[in-house]
């Protein structure tokens, strides 16, 4: 079956490829960016640039929105689609009823659960994908098109998605910002950020092994308040980033005092 892009961004640049590998031919890509909408083609087999929404011509009979989630509601709504279609947008926080004023009754979501950038490789067979539409037969085609790029497809609901959502930023965006006030503190006093690296691998590794409750380690876990307040102090100049490391830290320590 033929697909349609609606957007160039990081997702895209994965997600179209990888579907292009499979019996889904990427026919058009839409982007405001068009120079993005070009380079995204390049990697693609029949993929032609698409300079408007109305998709009434159009040889696809599935439409990905994979942009901005503030904008797909507006996106959805401009586009002009071909009878029978199947839209989808990719969003880990906006509910299926975004698309519920579209062209074509047949929505649904495919959300796979992985941060993407477009100079990093990913292997899609092992990203989950989560599945979502009201429609019987619409549902029965996402999940065919994600089971075709990946062996972890599951069908999830609107407010489960985004439980999920938020559970995926804490382990994906709070800790790659963690990652980044360790490399400043490292800098602003002149350390090597990769005298780190042993101890992120280790602790990712071991969290995975024995699961994150079990394997958190450190002052607050301990209730060693003296170190608590000398990390405090030497983190004075600093307001912002203190009160990070008072805020979790007490909630470590609320966790597991007794």
């Amino acid at each position: 079956m033929n697909v349609s892009f609606i957007g160039s961004g990081n997702l895209a640049w994965h997600l179209a490829p990888a579907l292009d590998n499979t019996d889904y031919s990427v026919k058009e890509v839409f982007s405001l960016h068009t120079k993005h909408a070009e380079a995204l083609i390049s990697r693609l087999y029949h993929a032609k640039v698409k300079a408007t929404l109305d998709f009434s011509e159009s040889p696809s009979r599935i439409f990905i929105i994979a942009v901005s989630d503030d904008v797909i509601p507006e996106i959805a709504q401009e586009m002009i689609l071909p009878d029978d279609s199947i839209l989808l947008h990719t969003s880990g926080s906006q509910p299926l009823n975004v698309l519920a004023y579209a062209a074509t009754t047949r929505i649904g979501v495919l959300y796979p659960l992985q941060t993407f950038t477009k100079n990093k490789k990913v292997a899609f067979q092992e990203i989950p994908i989560f599945v979502e539409s009201e429609d019987r037969d619409t549902e029965k085609a996402i999940l065919h098109m994600a089971g075709s790029i990946s062996t972890k497809v599951f069908k999830i609901s609107s407010s489960e998605r985004e439980a999920l959502h938020v559970a995926a930023v804490f382990v994906s965006n709070f800790t790659n910002h963690m990652l980044t006030i360790s490399q400043d503190i490292a800098a602003s006093h002149k350390m090597d950020f990769e005298w780190m690296k042993p101890l992120l691998v280790e602790t990712i590794n071991k969290a995975l092994a024995l699961g994150p409750e079990a394997a958190q380690t450190g002052p607050a876990k301990r209730g060693d308040l003296e170190i608590l307040d000398r990390h405090l102090a030497l983190l004075e100049n600093d307001e912002a980033v203190a009160e990070i490391y008072r805020v979790i830290s007490q909630h470590i320590v609320d966790r597991y005092d007794g």
